[in-house]
């Protein structure tokens, strides 16, 4: 008798390219992947960006995206084949039998509704459950993935919290009508690495409390080893590799799945001279206009060429601290210096150059383009803008930056709708370097990339830093980025600056609470790690 709930046979994907000049056809992205998924057992999927893990994954709930077909193999939930099934019985299946977790919360949540409204719908209109019992088991998964306020937090609209905690609320939207199985689209990729564990262990006890299944999809195989029973590795569409969890991480069969576990090598020695500030924060205090204060006498410098690494969990004050030096939000006290000179507070107020000479690459690619414009015209923009570029030489240096970013000029007519998310947080990164910046603000943009390409971009962007010295303000929660490329580090916790120096000294003992807790809530990639912490926890708070 077997156990199993989800069977994937020779799954075969299309997807339809309108490439210039020529006519449209069908091309095979998925080729003839097959895997199983037992009741109450997780199957990690991993691999570089545009490897098919996402494609595969919505495949699960029976789904293609636009100009995607399922052209072949099955699909089988439940003694279902979703690929056969009409749309009626598709509806009937989604969003009662199984759910997805999106990549991206900020672009997957509606806007004009508030959470909670979003959070029970699926279950109201399959009949599960009642409102009020809806919205009971909405708070109680609110609680546990540790977001605040739970009582309250679904009166709230989705603009009205941060990435990470969009993440955690589509996650608890996922679990609330106990579905069979559940496709996470890397659900932990916006989060701080502490919040990360509360969103990991969640996940974990909810699978063993109640035999749901799940798909996971992620690009972090030190994050799916915790979560995971089995790992498919992939690459272009294709199996390399398929086995239990401690396998691929002990016993790598395939030299591809050999650089997953490996990587995470890079590294840079810290520069020594602090001296010439290219950027200084003086005892800035911000908020928004509800009178919520966010940032609370913050202070730090970045030298010219440098890389100072901004890290802190969900919600500490790392954005706002961006949107400050950028003039996208006044301060409300202190100031900020740029070369020496105090800028503007107010965007409106800065000089084209101002603008130029400070650029950003947001978080969230998928809502920081328009999705109306090709590659191309993204990339441009600046270019035209800055440098009065057109024609030939605007399209030669736009042939640049993408070779820069690891992508060839067939993608200058593409739209958003048509990249992967790494692919999207490439052009961002491009759009960034085409007004030839000398600060540009990181607000996590390796967070959608798999590992190696975010590796290269890593390399990339220390390559420029060292060439034409650029200097990088990085926010992130990942601890091995800081190390990889910070030449200084901030701490920040609930919008208060916690600790500051050059990176030998932030990232060495002895350690404030926090900064402790923070590091120690980097994952490892061995199996066993997450329940170590998890237990660790328990003792401390027993202790407490």
């Amino acid at each position: 008798m077997t156990n199993e709930l989800l069977s994937v046979r020779d799954l075969v994907i299309e997807a339809r390219i309108y490439p210039p000049g020529e006519p449209a056809r069908n091309i095979t992205i998925v080729h003839g992947v097959s895997f199983d998924v037992e009741k109450g057992k997780v199957l990690g999927l991993i691999g570089e960006s545009g490897a098919g893990k996402s494609t595969i994954g919505l495949a699960a709930l029976g789904y293609g995206r636009g100009g995607i077909t399922i052209s072949g193999g099955t699909v089988t939930l439940n003694g279902t084949n979703l690929v056969s099934c009409g749309p009626s019985e598709l509806r009937q299946q989604r969003g009662a039998k199984v759910c997805y977790v999106a990549q991206s919360a900020a672009a997957a949540f509606n806007p004009a509704f508030r959470l909670g409204d979003q959070m029970i719908e699926a279950a109201l209109k399959h009949g599960l459950m009642t409102r009020e019992e809806a919205r009971k088991k909405a708070d109680h998964l609110f609680k546990i993935l540790g977001l605040p306020n739970p009582e309250t937090f679904g009166r709230r609209y989705p603009h009205q919290v941060s990435g990470g905690q969009l993440q955690r609320a589509m996650t608890a939207m996922a679990l609330l009508p106990s579905p069979d199985l559940i496709v996470f689209d890397e659900p932990t990729t916006a989060l701080d690495v502490t919040t990360q564990i509360d969103v990991l262990v969640a996940i974990k006890r909810a699978i063993e409390d109640t035999g749901t299944a799940a798909i996971y999809v992620t690009h972090d195989l030190a994050v799916v080893a915790q979560i995971a029973d089995d790992i498919m590795v992939l690459q272009q569409g294709k199996t390399v590799e398929y086995g239990t969890t401690r396998q691929i991480l002990e016993a790598p069969r395939e030299e591809y799945t050999k650089k997953l576990v490996s990587i995470r090598q890079l590294g840079k020695a810290e520069a020594v001279d602090q001296s010439d500030k290219l950027l200084s924060i003086d005892h800035v205090d911000a908020g928004y206009p509800s009178g919520l204060r966010v940032l609370h006498g913050v202070s730090m410098h970045l030298p010219k060429g440098q890389t100072l690494a901004v890290v802190g969990e969900s919600g500490s004050g790392k954005s706002t601290l961006a949107r400050v030096i950028t003039g996208l939000l006044p301060a409300q006290n202190g100031r900020v210096f740029f070369k020496g000179r105090e800028l503007p507070a107010e965007l409106a107020k800065r000089s084209r150059d101002d603008l130029r000479k400070i650029q950003m690459i947001y978080q969230m690619a998928d809502t920081a383009m328009n999705p109306r414009h090709t590659v191309g015209q993204i990339i441009g923009r600046p270019l035209t803008f800055y440098f009065g570029l057109r024609g030939a030489k605007k399209a030669a240096r736009i042939r640049e930056l993408l070779t820069e970013i690891e992508m060839d000029a067939g993608f200058i007519d593409r739209y958003p709708a048509e990249l992967s998310g790494g692919q999207k947080q490439r052009v961002a990164i491009a759009r960034a370097l085409a007004a030839e910046p000398e600060l540009i603000l990181c607000d996590e943009p390796t967070s959608a990339l798999d590992p190696l390409v975010a590796d290269g971009i890593l390399k990339l962007l220390m390559r420029l830093q060292k060439e034409t010295e650029v200097s990088y303000l990085f926010i992130t929660h990942d601890i091995a980025t800081v190390r990889a490329i910070a030449d200084s580090v901030a701490v920040m916790h609930r919008g208060r600056l916690v600790r500051f120096g050059p990176k030998s000294e932030a990232l060495s003992p002895p350690f404030d609470d926090y900064t402790d807790l923070l590091l120690k809530s980097v994952p490892e990639m061995r199996v066993g790690w997450l329940e170590e912490v998890r237990d660790q926890r328990r003792m401390a708070a027993a202790g407490n």
